[in-house]
């Protein structure tokens, strides 16, 4: 489970204004906090299928987000993978 200081953290890397938490950039930071979380949690719990699955769909919804930002604002696209060090 992300904390709320780990939350916070994520925000602040690709947040557009100081109270920004709904744009895609920034759901985009705090799923891949998330996911490290979950990944690092099933290398020791490798039965946990369920985890798994949500991990999944964490990915997933944080591959839609990308996908639309990619669309409609490439630039910011571009800065978000560099921050997150996501292969793109």
């Amino acid at each position: 489970m992300i904390t709320a200081e780990n939350k916070a953290k994520a925000f602040s890397l690709t947040q557009t204004h100081k109270n920004d938490v709904g744009s895609p950039q920034a759901q985009a930071s705090v799923l891949t906090t998330r996911i490290k979380e979950v990944t690092e949690h099933l290398k020791a719990n490798k039965h946990d299928h369920m985890a798994r699955r949500g991990l999944i769909q964490m990915v997933s919804r944080r591959k839609r987000l990308l996908k639309y930002l990619e669309a409609k604002d490439f630039e910011a696209y571009k800065a978000v993978v560099a921050k997150l060090g996501l292969r793109k």
